[in-house]
Parts: C-alpha cells; structure tokens; sequence
C-alpha cells in the first residue's frame, strides 16, 4: 500500500492519521490546533471600528473588509497546506484522504498547490475532528484507496 495520510480538519484542528494496510486502523500521526478559531471577533480584533464621515456630515462605523473568523480560518488552511507541502517534499506520504466540513474544504481546496492535489484519493465533506480515530475509521470506505 502506498504511504497514506488521512487529514481531518476544521477551521481549529487539523488531525493526520496514517494506515498500515488498506482495511487497517488509523493511527495519529500529528495533531495541529489553531485556537484563534476558537475565539470570538471582538477577541480577534484588538479594537473597535474606526468612524468615517461621509459628505454631508453623517458618521458611521467603519467595517472591515473580511470576517475576523473567515480570515483566521483561512490562515489555519494556508498553515495546514504549508504543513502537507513540507510533508509531501521530504516524502512522508504518497496520496491523500480529506475529511473537513464543506467551508473549510473549499479553504484547504483553494490553499493546496497541484503537486498536493493531485495526491489526493478522496475527500469528504464531514466534520469529524472530535471523534476518535477508530469512529473515524469507520466514516472511511471499509478499503482506503491504493492508486
């Protein structure tokens, strides 16, 4: 069987598993955690909005550009690929499975380079980062991909 990993992340956790056969269990290999995707915005930002003055002399708030929480994900997804790219480089998996819920899927999607997308088997769009590795296990087809 090829070297497989088996990514299980969220927008604060990303898990790495490996398995020894096709049908075998997943052992943790790694396990990152981001916990500013755990705060709330007002813990993010460090201040409140500054005010703008339009015109005719009417205030108002100023918003940001992006979601405090949109943006913290995103650089939990850029971390993680940085991650699988190093990873991939020095060899340490040959193909790869994704479980991540539907939004930070398309975050991992948009951040990996080709090289690492065309490792990956297969993905599922779960969010399964608190389960144990044997209930994980069992969310995967009963024989992982060997291609």
């Amino acid at each position: 069987m090829k070297l497989t990993w088996i990514l299980v992340a969220d927008n604060t956790r990303a898990r790495i598993f490996t398995a020894d056969t096709p049908s075998s269990p997943l052992e943790e290999i790694e396990d990152l955690s981001h916990t500013e995707g755990r705060l709330h915005d007002r813990e993010i930002t460090s201040d409140l909005p500054g005010r703008i003055k339009s015109s005719n002399a009417v205030g108002h708030a100023f918003e940001q550009p992006t979601d405090p929480k949109k943006h913290e994900s995103d650089n939990f997804a850029h971390r993680i690929t940085e991650y699988l790219e190093n990873a991939h480089n020095t060899n340490r998996f040959e193909q790869l499975l994704i479980i991540a819920p539907p939004s930070f899927l398309g975050l991992l999607r948009n951040h990996l380079p080709e090289q690492i997308k065309k490792r990956v088997r297969l993905e599922l769009d779960k969010e399964l980062t608190l389960l144990s590795a044997a209930d994980i296990r069992q969310h995967l087809p009963q024989y992982l991909p060997d291609l």
